[in-house]
């Protein structure tokens, strides 16, 4: 363990444990939207900038970048983390640090997330002259509403040159002290679709006078998920969730109406299945309507794409991880939720892992974007060491 954290830089970090919670406890009573984090950005920005050996920066209007070079050649890598909130009335009464926004809530673990980086970035600061090559504290804003911040941060070009961008997940689902890595698709790509289908109204007595769009909804719906089952590898992930089908009135029982609206969420692993799905779906739509004499308007929003893990990357924070948490590393099978950490691995080198924060005996295993998550805060000193020993060790182990 000394090779990668040093005894006296452990007990450093344990010293800091109630400074991450506090962190944390601020952040979380104060959550702000994505693209909206102004304060929160502020507080990071004013809490960076009072540490020495740092560049702090604001790439974007509600992101920051520390930059901390070491005293020894080394890689150009970043530690992100993401520090958006949630729309959601926060249901955890018994917390002294609830939030205090009505309607707003950190139910995904951001607050958490940014704490422990703000941590590990002043720990960092403190040890230049043993850190190599240069480091970058990436406090990225909007991770939770498409296009996302990460595409954002992208944009600027800042990070086209990095050799590698690392990240993490505190997980409420997992139990406390695990760590879940693995290589090559780690999220879903997490797509919208949305579509109008124009028919033509009439009385509910003379169906045969009119184009039923609920008729040909009905069986838009029952064909597109076929796609899943005939069109798709069955040993490939993925999922089409039809979460919205409005039509008509409940104040007009006997009219049939003129238009039915369909819209719901596609999740792949695969690039070519994410590709096929899209085509698959208006293919569907347009003969389904040619069929009945109605038209169709499709909307297909292309969201996050799947975060892949670099092979050889993901192989050094795994020699990593197991030598700071023996018998806690585990390799699940890829999930299908979305995250925008994905605009960074489609363009460098990148691994994303996922820690363990869930405590039932707590109360803290409720899952993500409830009202009532919580995270166990002892799972933060797992993710500052996991990015004090990248930040320290990384450009040694990469060579």
């Amino acid at each position: 363990m000394e090779k990668l954290l040093k005894k006296e830089w452990l007990e450093e970090l344990a010293a800091r444990k109630e400074q991450v919670i506090a962190y944390r406890r601020h952040l979380h009573q104060h959550p702000e939207l994505s693209f909206q984090e102004y304060e929160t950005s502020q507080f990071i920005y004013d809490e960076m900038s009072k540490l020495e050996n740092v560049e702090v920066t604001r790439p974007t209007a509600t992101s920051v970048l520390v930059k901390i070079t070491g005293g020894k050649p080394g890689k150009k890598i970043g530690l992100r983390a993401d520090i958006d909130a949630l729309p959601i009335q926060e249901q955890r009464d018994e917390l002294d640090f609830k939030s205090v926004v009505d309607g707003k809530m950190h139910a995904c673990g951001h607050d958490g997330h940014t704490a422990v980086l703000m941590v590990a970035t002043q720990f960092l600061a403190e040890h230049v002259n043993e850190l190599a090559g240069e480091v970058y504290s990436i406090f990225q804003h909007a991770e939770e509403l498409p296009p996302g911040g990460a595409k954002e941060m992208v944009a600027t070009g800042l990070f086209d040159d990095f050799d590698f961008i690392y990240g993490h997940h505190l997980f409420s689902t997992m139990p406390l002290g695990m760590i879940d890595i693995k290589p090559g698709p780690n999220t879903g790509n997490s797509d919208l679709y949305e579509l109008t289908i124009y028919g033509k109204g009439g009385h509910a007595a003379f169906p045969h006078t009119s184009i039923d769009p609920i008729i040909i909804g009905s069986q838009i719906l029952a064909k597109i998920q076929t796609i899943i089952s005939r069109k798709m590898d069955p040993m490939h992930a993925g999922v089409i969730s039809n979460t919205v089908f409005q039509a008509g009135s409940p104040n007009a029982l006997n009219v049939i109406p003129d238009t039915a609206f369909l819209a719901g969420s596609v999740r792949t692993n695969d690039k070519g299945d994410r590709l096929m799905i899209a085509e698959e779906i208006d293919r569907v739509a347009k003969a389904t309507c040619d069929a009945y004499g109605a038209t169709y308007k499709l909307d297909y929003l292309y969201g996050y794409s799947a975060v892949y893990n670099n092979e050889a990357t993901t192989q050094i924070v795994q020699v990593i991880a197991e030598e700071l948490f023996p018998g806690k590393i585990t390799h699940l099978p890829p999930m299908l939720g979305g995250e925008d950490f994905s605009a960074f691995s489609d363009i460098v080198p990148a691994t994303y892992i996922w820690i363990g924060a869930g405590n039932a005996e707590k109360g803290y295993d409720y899952p993500h974007h409830h009202p009532k998550f919580a995270l166990d805060e002892d799972s933060f000193l797992i993710g500052v060491k996991m990015f004090v020993a990248v930040a320290m060790n990384y450009s040694a182990l990469a060579e």
